[in-house]
């Protein structure tokens, strides 16, 4: 009986191979007969308003889907807008007399790192400065949404809704609990005493040193956050209602919407209809073949009408998500695939400076080492080099920032965490719970190390630790020749600490407050170049046509409506969050080598996609706790 179910699944694997194989070739000869048939033109731009239907998040560089995934139906990460095409696209509406109005629909918006907010909003600033209406909605608003809506003209909220505004902070997950419970011995190598990636594997609660770090940056943070929307909004009660949301609430006789709108911090109450027909008053009706009661300029068709040429003489090489050894995959740096990019880049283009703009919270030391080497070679064949510093650039982050002629970043920026570490399980305890035991024989103190069946021995953890100290002294070396200061000066604003913006340039660690602009004039300026001259190219991998093509034929670049009642919003973004102890582990379990990484980084901005990987993973961790 055994036999004939192997036999079985064996048939079923085979079936199941033979099925996707086929859907690949029969998507593959689709692809090729629609390219090779001739394109209809673009529809030209419409006169109405620009509609920036926020569905998802906003990111440095969106990650690619991949094709097995949009296949198989799997994909349903999050839509990523870049940060760079929406910016681009409401400064050139500010101008363009086709645009009435700039419209933000904020209903399905799952957030973004405080850097990026600020940059959308001083961009929609300059739309109402250019005497254009900028108009905001969503059913509720979180921290992220209002941040972006308070830039506007006029915010308007669902009857139904309401403003929940929370502030940073909240519990994390600790995982010594379950680790002991599944026999899992953790071996951690570590250098740093705010260096608390490792935390949650050894601990059941945050240290004090941790505590104290991450509380010092949410102040931070929090109070840049306050001082922007009360510059945008100065009649707003902002104090009062985030201070007793209650007591709001109760003023108002429990209607929550109206509450919001006694405080100031919206200005119209009205359903999407109302919203709708209220833009239409502004921009014009929509057409009968039109999904919303305006004139609803296409956002995407729009950012490909009015993105500049790729052609400058300034390379832009994006550093975004955690730096990984090997090419990475979506939302991944990859080591290999980046310093790839760098060195094409330079052999092929005439580049005159580059500009390394990060968004990164670290990840693998030898990826981030490569990706420097890459850097340094741009600089010996002379080109100014200039780090942009987004949403966080810590440890690896600031890594591969140290070659930079000078560091730029913004007041919410989170970087430093300089520090090292290294993580690796043993599973002789899980073993020995289904009575497993391991024995046998060395000939050295490091035969057969590490073990991970039958645990570690003094001698190696000892050598691991010495790996992990060495790293942590080349770390203050770099930075040490990069900002001009001796290790033991460094040192003491290192041991893993985090800090903001604010922090980093009062000690030294960035040079200069601004954005990408900022980097690259300054770049340009190191060039000689005159400001005319000073266009861009973008160092990165060519889009994927057939992935593109995959995902208009599978509706993979459309987001999932996301829930819009508050009880319903706020239980997704936590459960998006909690999802990530999947991605955490899996990261212990296999080993990632020596890292240079930041914990506390992940707990600020939007919550990361969950790969279908890890939410595998995640059936597999339930069973073992059960």
């Amino acid at each position: 009986m055994a036999f004939v179910k192997s036999m079985w699944r064996i048939l079923v694997a085979v079936k199941d191979g033979l099925v996707l194989l086929f859907l690949l070739l029969f998507f593959g000869l689709l692809y090729m007969a629609l390219t090779l048939s001739p394109s209809p033109k673009a529809a030209p731009v419409k006169h109405g308003a620009l509609l920036l239907d926020l569905n998802g998040t906003i990111v440095e560089q969106p990650a690619e889907a991949e094709p097995l995934e949009l296949l198989s139906g799997g994909s349903d990460r999050p839509r990523e807008h870049r940060l760079s095409d929406l910016v681009t696209a409401i400064e050139a509406a500010r101008d363009d007399d086709n645009v009435k109005a700039v419209v933000l629909n904020l209903d399905g918006f799952m957030g973004a790192g405080q850097v990026a907010l600020s940059r959308v909003g001083r961009a929609l600033d300059t739309v109402r400065a250019s005497k254009k209406p900028v108009l905001a909605f969503a059913t509720v608003y979180t921290d992220d949404s209002y941040q972006l809506a308070s830039h506007a003209s006029e915010a308007w909220l669902d009857p139904f809704g309401g403003v929940a505004i929370a502030g940073p902070g909240g519990s994390r997950l600790y995982y010594k609990g379950l680790i002991d419970k599944l026999g899992i011995n953790t071996h951690v190598y570590r250098v740093g005493t705010y260096k608390s990636f490792v935390e949650p594997y050894t601990r059941a609660e945050q240290s004090p040193e941790a505590k104290e770090a991450s509380t010092a940056l949410a102040a931070a943070l929090w109070q840049d956050w306050r001082d922007e929307v009360a510059k945008a909004r100065p009649a707003a009660k902002l104090a009062a209602y985030i201070g007793d949301p209650v007591a709001a609430g109760k003023a108002a006789g429990g209607d929550l919407a109206r509450a919001a709108q006694a405080s100031g911090l919206v200005d119209r109450l009205g359903d999407e209809s109302a919203f709708e027909d209220r833009v239409a008053e502004i921009a014009g009706e929509g057409n009968d073949d039109s999904d919303t009661a305006f004139a609803a300029i296409d956002l995407g068709h729009y950012i490909k009408v009015h993105r500049p040429a790729n052609d400058g003489a300034i390379g832009v090489l994006t550093v975004a998500g955690d730096i990984v050894d090997g090419d990475g995959g979506a939302g991944m740096a990859g080591g290999d695939a980046i310093a790839g990019l760098l060195r094409d880049a330079l052999a092929e283009r005439d580049l005159k400076a580059l500009v390394v703009r990060v968004d990164s919270p670290g990840g693998s030391v030898l990826a981030s080492e490569k990706i420097r080497l890459a850097i340094l070679a741009a600089k010996k064949e002379k080109l100014p080099v200039v780090v942009s510093m987004g949403n966080v650039a810590a440890s690896g982050g600031y890594w591969i920032s140290t070659p930079a002629d000078m560091i730029f970043a913004e007041p919410d920026t989170i970087t430093g965490s300089i520090g090292v570490f290294g993580i690796l399980p043993s599973f002789e305890g899980t073993l020995a719970k289904i009575g497993v035991t391991t024995d046998g024989f060395r000939t050295t103190p490091l035969s057969g190390q590490p073990d991970l069946a039958g645990g570690t021995t003094p001698e190696f953890d000892a050598v691991m630790q010495m790996g992990v100290e060495d790293m942590y002294r080349r770390f203050l070396g770099l930075v040490a020749q990069s900002r001009r200061k001796t290790p033991q000066q460094v040192d003491a604003i290192a041991q893993g600490r985090v800090w903001d913006g604010g922090a980093a340039r009062q000690k030294g660690l960035v040079d200069r407050f601004g954005g990408l602009e900022e980097a690259v004039a300054e770049a340009a300026k190191r060039a000689g170049l005159k400001p005319e001259n000073a266009s861009i190219h973008r160092i990165e991998k060519e889009p994927d046509a057939f992935v593109q093509f995959l995902e208009k034929m599978t509706g993979g670049d459309e987001a999932e409506p996301a829930a819009r009642d508050m009880l319903g919003r706020a239980a997704a973004i936590r459960q998006q969050w909690a999802m990530q102890v999947v991605t955490d582990l899996r990261g212990m379990m296999t080993g990632n080598g020596i890292r240079a990484d930041c914990l506390e980084c992940r707990g600020f901005g939007a919550p990361r996609a969950v790969s279908a990987e890890d939410k595998g993973l995640w059936s597999l961790i339930a069973a073992l706790w059960r």
